[in-house]
């Protein structure tokens, strides 16, 4: 055999995985779409009006590269929350800027805090960057803020990673309660404080933002209730010392001119942000409502999708999902232990919640052997 150039240790020790299955590659296996696409917590509800002209308009100047600074977007993120324009750094979505955070903070063998079945892709990129990933498991279906804080104290862990509101259980903590975990936190841990899911959830559970505090960093994004999922922009709050550390490694033109053009059309109609708020709200009861029809239980959601408790074990759950695809009925699940229990549906439009309350109850009888 030839040589070829060798991997570091590192890259060559990693399994060749990803953190999901894409739909698309889903499709392309099946050989057909699914019709309801209702499993990977995308507004299918799509941007606000005054988006897509926003971005009609600003077609024709892409032939352009994006602001490496993204200084219009960061200004207006940065008035929106009243905060410093110092205090907001905008990403390759929430994915790209945990790339970051955890590239900053994480050497090789340093131990990261996370719940066991939290968001995989922050777990793929700690393992990217050699860290050792220690995983608490969730407390009556929410992330356990006492095991967390533990663990960080006990492996001196310099990261620490909670949702909040929570994928993939839609539950969440008050902002008493974040309070109260994060001022226990060891100074020299920092917490990244995941709030993709914020606009759906109560304002009860977003703690003041204090940007003064070294060991906090705020992640949110355009991709769940603005409805700019395939656009890729997220942003990130913190002390400004550490948003120049992102300032250092980021990849300055990774945020394209659409995503900037799109995020600051979204931001600027919060009208539209409040009607799809009632929306994700009146399907989240709906998809309860199926659920409780057939016999199971809704975990009641601050997100834009449903987690139900299928009332078995996860290999049952695990067949009420495959019975559902084989359906063209696309959703996904948790897979770890006690939480794969349940299903996951994302909140959709009409069309495709009807589709999945014709087709659940058949799933359902066919995971029971009927």
């Amino acid at each position: 055999m030839a040589a070829r150039p060798q991997l570091t240790p590192l890259v060559h020790s990693l399994p060749p995985t990803v953190p999901f299955v894409g739909p698309e590659a889903q499709e392309r296996t099946r050989g057909r779409p699914f019709r309801a696409r209702i499993g990977a917590n995308e507004s299918s509800f799509g941007p606000a009006p005054s988006v897509i002209a926003a971005m009609q308009t600003a077609a024709r100047d892409m032939w352009m590269y994006g602001d490496p600074d993204n200084f219009e977007l960061k200004g207006a993120l940065a008035a929106h929350y009243g905060v410093g324009r110092q205090n907001v750094v905008v990403g390759e979505g929430i994915d790209g800027l945990l790339n970051l955070v955890v590239r900053m903070f994480v050497a090789p063998g340093d131990a990261v805090i996370t719940s066991l079945g939290a968001y995989p892709t922050f777990n793929f990129h700690v393992a990217g960057f050699g860290g050792r990933l220690v995983a608490v498991p969730y407390e009556n279906d929410r992330e356990s803020l006492d095991g967390l804080l533990a663990a960080a104290i006990r492996e001196k862990a310099p990261l620490v990673y909670l949702s909040n509101p929570d994928n993939p259980m839609g539950t969440w903590w008050e902002a008493g309660e974040i309070t109260r975990f994060i001022e226990a936190l060891p100074e020299t841990t920092m917490l990244v404080l995941d709030e993709a899911y914020c606009e759906t959830g109560p304002d009860s559970a977003l703690p003041p933002l204090d940007v003064s505090r070294p060991n906090v960093v705020r992640m949110r994004t355009f991709s769940k209730a603005y409805g700019l999922a395939g656009i890729r922009c997220g942003y990130a709050i913190g002390e400004e010392e550490v948003i120049a550390d992102f300032e250092k490694i980021r990849n300055h033109y990774g945020v394209n001119s659409m995503a900037l053009v799109a995020g600051g059309a979204a931001l600027a109609d919060q009208a539209y942000l409040d009607k799809i708020r009632a929306r994700v709200a009146a399907g989240r009861e709906r998809i309860s409502a199926i659920a409780r029809d057939n016999g199971l239980a809704p975990i009641r959601s601050a997100t834009n999708f449903v987690t139900i408790d299928c009332g078995s074990d996860g290999d049952f759950a695990l067949k009420i999902m495959e019975h559902l695809l084989e359906r063209d009925v696309f959703i996904r699940k948790p897979m770890v232990p006690v939480l794969n229990r349940c299903i996951r549906v994302s909140v959709g439009r009409e069309e495709e919640l009807d589709i999945f309350a014709v087709e659940l109850p058949g799933a359902i009888r066919a995971a029971r052997g009927g």
